[in-house]
C-alpha cells in the first residue's frame, strides 16, 4: 500500500517559517517526499475528469464560492500575508482584490476563449468538410510559486487552470507557504470543493518531483532557477509556462508630468519593497528634464515611511521577505558606490531587528554597474541622464531581460517610444498597471520568460488543442484514395489548378 500524502510528508523534516519584519519564528511546515508529491499528484488526477465533466458553469460555481470568502475575509488573508512576508499592510491587502478580480474576470469569459471554434475553410476542397477546434484541460498543472507574492503568484494561476478543468498541485515557495496552505484549506473544508487542489511544502526535491509528475508546469522566479526546471521537464516533454526575472526600464521625456512621472517612479520602484518582477529599476530621463524629475523624485522617496504595521496603516516600505536577497540588493549598491554612484537617499540597511533595506535613489550610475544590468528586487533604483529619447531606447533595450516597461511623455510620443521598447509590456504615463489589466497578456521577452498570463493566452496555455476534421458527404471513396489512376490525378490536377489564385485571376482577372 502507497503511502499516504501525511504520513510521507512528515517522515522527511520540517522547515520554520519567520516573519521578516521582526525575525521570529512563526511556525514550521513539513517537507514532502517525491513520494508524497506523487501521491498527491496522482490523487486530484483521479478526480480531474469528474471536474472536467461539470464544464465552465459547473466549475464557475465552486470559484464563486472561494471569491465569496476571500471577499469576507480579506483581513484575514491579509494578517497572514503581512506575517510570513513582512508587506506592509496596504501591499498585504492586494492579494486579495486580485484574486476576486481574476476569478470574475476567468469566471465570464472561460467559455468564450475555451469554447469550441468553428473553422472557415480556406477552399473548395476544405469545404467538404465540417473544420472545429476544441480546447480539453492538461490532467494536472503543477505551479511552482515565489516569495514576493505569495498568493497572486500561485492563485493567480491556479485560478484559470481550474476555470480551464485541470486539477491543480502548487508547490509555494518554503518561505512564504502560508497564505497557499490557508487558502487550500479553504477550498477543502470552508467550501468543501471537489478533490482537484492541493498544495505540496518543501524544498527543491519537492519541486522536482512535482515537475516529474504533472502534465503542465507553471513557474514563477529567478531566471537561473527557471532555466533548470525547463531542463527537468524536458525529460519528460512536460510543456511549461515561466514568468522570470525583470529589469524594468522607465523613459521619461521632456514634455512629460514631472510631478507625476517621479511619483510614479517612487511607488514603481518601492512598492512592496521593490521586491516585484516588473518593479522599476533604471530610469532614464532627458536631460532638459533630468534635475528636475530627479529632485521630485528624492523628495518623493525621502517622505516614505518604512518599518512593520499591523491592521492600522502606518507605513509604506516594508521589510524585504528573504535575509539572502537584502544582502544582494546591499551589494550592488555598494558595488556602484565604489564605483562613482551616489545615493541621494538610503544606500544601506536600517538598524535593528527584521530584514530592511532603505528605499534609495541612485545617480552618477551607468551600464557596466550590476545595479544597472543585473536584476535588483529590491527597493533600489538608479536613474540615468540622456540626450534623447534615440539614447533612452538604446540603453532600454541593452538588457537580457524584456518583461515590461514605463514611458512617461506627451502621448504620442510616448506610445511611439513604448512600441520599440523590446518587452512583454509597457505602461505609458502610469506604473506597473499592466498587471491590472488582465484583459491583456502579461508575459516576457528574451530571458524574461515563456508563455503568458492573462487575457486567452493565460487560460488556453493550461488545455492541449484538438482538431476534429467531419467529413460532409460520405461517398465510398474519396478522390485521393486508391487505387491511384492517371484519370483520377489528372482531375485532381484540374481541380486544384482551377481553385488556385493563378489560374482564377487569369480567367477573371486582378480585383
Amino acid at each position: 500500500m502507497e503511502p499516504t500524502t501525511t504520513q510521507a510528508k512528515v517522515e522527511t523534516g520540517t522547515i520554520e517559517v519567520e516573519n521578516p519584519a521582526t525575525g521570529e519564528t512563526i511556525t514550521s511546515i513539513p517537507i514532502y517526499s517525491p513520494e508524497a508529491v506523487a501521491a498527491t499528484v496522482a490523487r486530484v488526477r483521479s478526480n480531474q475528469p469528474a471536474w472536467e465533466e461539470l464544464g465552465f458553469k459547473g466549475r464557475r460555481v465552486w470559484l464563486d464560492k472561494l471569491r465569496d470568502w476571500i471577499l469576507d475575509n480579506s483581513e484575514q488573508i491579509t494578517d497572514v500575508m503581512q506575517e510570513e512576508t513582512g508587506k506592509v499592510r496596504s501591499d498585504a491587502a492586494n492579494e486579495s482584490i486580485y484574486l476576486t478580480d481574476l476569478i470574475n474576470f476567468y469566471g465570464g469569459r472561460a467559455g468564450k476563449f475555451l469554447g469550441e471554434k468553428k473553422v472557415r475553410p480556406h477552399s473548395l476542397f476544405g469545404a467538404t468538410h465540417k473544420q472545429r477546434v476544441q480546447y480539453r484541460p492538461h490532467p494536472v498543472v503543477g505551479l511552482i510559486s515565489p516569495w514576493n507574492f505569495p498568493l497572486i503568484l500561485s492563485f493567480g494561476d491556479a485560478i484559470p487552470a481550474l476555470m480551464a478543468g485541470a486539477a491543480v498541485v502548487m508547490k509555494p515557495s518554503e518561505v512564504t507557504p502560508l497564505g497557499v496552505e490557508h487558502l487550500v484549506k479553504v477550498w477543502k473544508e470552508e467550501i468543501g470543493g471537489p478533490d482537484v487542489l492541493d498544495s505540496v511544502t518543501g524544498t527543491a526535491d519537492t519541486a522536482s518531483a512535482l515537475v516529474d509528475h504533472s502534465d503542465f508546469i507553471g513557474f514563477t522566479g529567478s531566471d537561473r532557477v527557471g532555466k533548470l526546471v525547463m531542463a527537468r521537464a524536458a525529460e519528460t516533454l512536460t510543456p511549461v509556462s515561466l514568468e522570470l526575472g525583470g529589469k524594468d526600464p522607465m523613459v521619461v521625456l521632456e514634455g512629460s508630468n514631472i510631478e507625476r512621472a517621479a511619483n510614479a517612479a517612487a511607488w514603481g520602484g518601492m512598492m512592496n519593497s521593490g521586491q516585484i518582477c516588473m518593479s522599476v529599476e533604471r530610469i532614464y530621463v532627458e536631460a532638459p528634464v533630468y534635475d528636475e524629475f530627479v529632485t521630485r523624485l528624492t523628495d518623493a522617496v525621502k517622505e516614505l515611511r518604512q518599518g512593520p504595521d499591523g491592521a492600522e496603516i502606518s507605513s509604506d516600505v516594508g521589510a524585504m521577505t528573504l535575509e539572502g536577497q537584502t544582502n544582494k540588493v546591499a551589494e550592488q549598491v555598494d558595488n556602484a558606490l565604489a564605483n562613482g554612484a551616489t545615493a541621494l537617499t538610503g544606500g544601506k540597511r536600517p538598524d535593528g531587528p527584521g530584514t530592511y533595506y532603505e528605499p534609495t535613489v541612485m545617480v552618477n550610475v551607468d551600464h557596466s554597474m550590476p545595479l544597472m544590468k543585473d536584476e535588483t528586487f529590491g527597493p533600489v533604483v538608479g536613474v540615468m541622464k540622456v540626450e534623447d529619447s534615440e539614447e533612452a531606447i538604446r540603453l532600454a533595450n541593452d538588457s537580457r531581460y524584456g518583461l515590461s516597461a514605463t514611458v512617461f511623455g506627451p502621448k504620442r510620443k510616448a506610445e511611439q517610444v513604448a512600441r520599440r521598447i523590446e518587452c512583454g509590456a509597457a505602461n505609458v504615463n502610469n506604473v506597473l498597471f499592466n498587471y491590472n489589466t488582465p484583459g491583456v497578456p502579461m508575459g516576457g521577452w528574451k530571458e524574461s520568460g515563456i508563455g503568458y498570463r492573462h487575457a486567452e493566452y493565460g487560460i488556453q496555455k493550461y488545455c492541449r488543442s484538438e482538431a476534429i476534421v467531419s467529413a460532409r458527404m460520405l461517398t465510398k471513396k474519396e478522390l485521393l484514395w486508391f487505387p491511384y489512376t492517371p484519370s483520377r490525378r489528372d482531375l485532381v490536377d484540374k481541380l486544384t489548378r482551377m481553385m488556385s489564385a493563378r489560374d482564377l485571376k487569369r480567367r477573371f482577372g486582378k480585383r
